[in-house]
C-alpha cells in the first residue's frame, strides 16, 4: 500500500513539476510543496493568504512527512519541501543540487496524555519520559511519576504508549531531546525520524494519534503544541535544563530559540532541544523549508523566491496570530537574507 502511494505521489509531482507556466497562462504558476503534517494548518493558511494577494501563483501542499519530503525535493520532485528535522548529511552530500534549509517558524513537541478523573497538571522529567517510551515505566502510579506529582492522585492504570510511525519530524525532535537526557534511550531507540521504539502503537498521522489517545484511558503520546491545544488534549510540563518545570507555550518555545540563537549556523542546522534558560521549553525546534538554491526553471525560481519573501514578512504575522512562536528577530533577518538568494 505504501509503495503504491509513493508511486502515485511521485507521478503526480512529476506531472505538476514538468508543466510549463504557459499551461496556466502566460504569468500563472502552480508550485508544489511537500512536507510534514504538523505545520500543515499553518502552511495552508499561508497558501490561502498568499494566493489572495498574488492570484497568479497557486501552491499545492501535500503532507507526506519530513523524510519523504526530503527525498522528493532532493530527487527533483516538487518545487520545495519542508520538515521538522534537518535533512541527513549523507543525503545532502549525495544530492546533485545545492539545497537550503530555511527555518519557517518555531514549534514545540508536547507530551499529551489521557487520565480521566485525575485532577492537576502533570509534571515529567526527560528521564521519566524516556523510561515511559522505553517501556520501563509501565503504570501511572510508578514511584518515578508520583514523586514528581505529589498532589495528583495517579491511578494504578497501565500506560499505553503512542508514537508516530517512521519518517516523521516529530520523532526526530522528541528523540533528539531524549537522547540528550538519557544515554539508555540513545543506545536503545536512537536519534532520528525513525527511532527503534521498543514499545507502543504507531500512527501515520498526528490526528489519528490524538483521536485514539482521547478514547484510551492511560494513553500518552506527543504532538505539536497548536495541534494539542486545538484538540483539547492535556499537556505535561517538562523539566528543563535549568531545573524548572515549564509549560509548553509560544513564549517558552521562543525563549528556547532566543537562548540558542547565538549558536545558529549559516545553514540553520541547530538543535533547540534542552536549551539553557529558566524559561525555555525543552522540546522546542525549528520547522524547516527545504528549498533548492537554484530552480531548474527560472520562472519557477522567481515565483518561489517571491513566496519566500512573503513568508518571512507577512507570513510571520499570520503565524503569530495563529499561536505559533515566530523566529527571533536576529534569526529572521539571517533567514530572510538567505531566502533572497533563491533563483
Amino acid at each position: 500500500m505504501r509503495f503504491r502511494l509513493h508511486r502515485f505521489l511521485a507521478a503526480f509531482l512529476a506531472l505538476i513539476f514538468s508543466l510549463p507556466a504557459a499551461v496556466y497562462g502566460q504569468e500563472n504558476m502552480v508550485l508544489v510543496q511537500t512536507g510534514s503534517s504538523m505545520p500543515e494548518p499553518l502552511y495552508k493558511s499561508w497558501i490561502d493568504a498568499y494566493h489572495k494577494e498574488t492570484a497568479s501563483t497557486e501552491i499545492r501542499y501535500m503532507p507526506v512527512g519530513s523524510a519523504e519530503s526530503a527525498r522528493n525535493i532532493l530527487a527533483g520532485s516538487g518545487d520545495f519541501g519542508g520538515g521538522d528535522a534537518p535533512i541527513p548529511e549523507a543525503q545532502l552530500h549525495a544530492a546533485s543540487k545545492s539545497m537550503l534549509e530555511l527555518p519557517a517558524v518555531l514549534i514545540g513537541i508536547v507530551a499529551i496524555y489521557e487520565l480521566p478523573g485525575v485532577k492537576g497538571e502533570l509534571k515529567l522529567t526527560g528521564h521519566v519520559l524516556a523510561g515511559i517510551f522505553l517501556g520501563k515505566i509501565k503504570v501511572w502510579n510508578d514511584p518515578a511519576i508520583t514523586r514528581l506529582n505529589p498532589d495528583m492522585s495517579l491511578p494504578a492504570l497501565p500506560i499505553h504508549v503512542f508514537h508516530r510511525n517512521d519518517g516523521k519530524g516529530s520523532n526526530y525532535i522528541l528523540s533528539d531531546y531524549l537522547c540528550k537526557i538519557s544515554p539508555e534511550f540513545l543506545a536503545v531507540a536512537g536519534r532520528g525520524e525513525s527511532p527503534k521504539w521498543p514499545v507502543g502503537q504507531s500512527f501515520q498521522r498526528t490526528q489519528e494519534l490524538v483521536n485514539q489517545l482521547h478514547s484510551t484511558p492511560g494513553a500518552i503520546g506527543y504532538t505539536e503544541l497548536n495541534l494539542a491545544v486545538s484538540s483539547g488534549a492535556r499537556m505535561a510540563s517538562i523539566k528543563n535544563a535549568a531545573g524548572e518545570f515549564i509549560k509548553p507555550s509560544s513564549k517558552s518555545i521562543a525563549a528556547a530559540a532566543s537562548a540558542v540563537g547565538s549558536k545558529t549556523t549559516e545553514n540553520f542546522r541547530v538543535s533547540l532541544t534542552n536549551a539553557p534558560g529558566k524559561e525555555s521549553y525543552p522540546i522546542s525546534s525549528f520547522t524547516w523549508l527545504y528549498v533548492p538554491a537554484v530552480a531548474p526553471d527560472p520562472q519557477r525560481g522567481h515565483a518561489l523566491a517571491a513566496y519566500l519573501k512573503w513568508v518571512y514578512t507577512s507570513g510571520q504575522s499570520i503565524a503569530k496570530d495563529q499561536g505559533y512562536a515566530t523566529l527571533p528577530a536576529d534569526v529572521l533577518a539571517k533567514v530572510a537574507a538567505k531566502a533572497a538568494t533563491v533563483r
